[in-house]
């Protein structure tokens, strides 16, 4: 019974809504030459994936990251360091993943240029730090951490969680 209600409501609707004016096709064919062209694709192209932001500490200015990135800082006395290279491989391996913690990398592998964060950080030899949205140093490590322990420190951040929950209110 529901069915034959719903199908004779589904039918009745499009009379009972004022389509009952009479279009002739000529008209029609007015009306779209009329319109501009518009080209429309029948499967739109997604938008591939962003890819993380590794960036040179001697360039950038870190405040103009502040409560938009996490950065990621990697510094070493030379970019020969093996310690810095590994580090860098852990984070390009999962960079996708990265990308959607809203993170960037930094890295400084040059102590002799003296770059403001190098200034800040003070790091002996090889380090790795975290540094969330607000700008506070969360976490500083002097060894290579995995990209899956970074993401696991992220995403204890309660920043993070929040957007998290923001992101799935389901979780709630």
């Amino acid at each position: 019974m529901r069915q034959i209600f719903a199908l004779v409501l589904a039918l009745g609707f499009p009379l009972g809504s004022g389509a009952t004016e009479v279009v002739e096709p000529a008209e029609v064919d007015a009306v779209l030459e009329a319109t501009p062209d518009v080209v429309m694709e029948e499967d739109p192209v997604e938008a591939g994936p962003e890819e993380l932001l590794f960036m040179d500490a001697r360039e950038v200015d870190v405040r103009d990251f502040i409560w938009a990135q996490r950065i990621i800082v990697v510094m070493a006395d030379t970019p020969d360091d093996p310690q810095f290279t590994r580090q860098l491989d852990a984070l390009r391996d999962r960079g996708d993943e990265f990308v959607a913690r809203d993170a960037i990398v930094i890295f400084d592998a040059h102590p002799d240029d003296a770059s403001p964060l190098r200034q800040v950080m003070r790091p002996r030899g090889f380090m790795t730090a975290i540094i969330d949205k607000d700008g506070e140093v969360k976490a500083r490590r002097p060894a290579v951490r995995t990209g899956r322990e970074l993401m696991a420190v992220i995403d204890r951040f309660p920043s993070r969680r929040q957007e998290v929950l923001e992101r799935l209110p389901s979780g709630r």
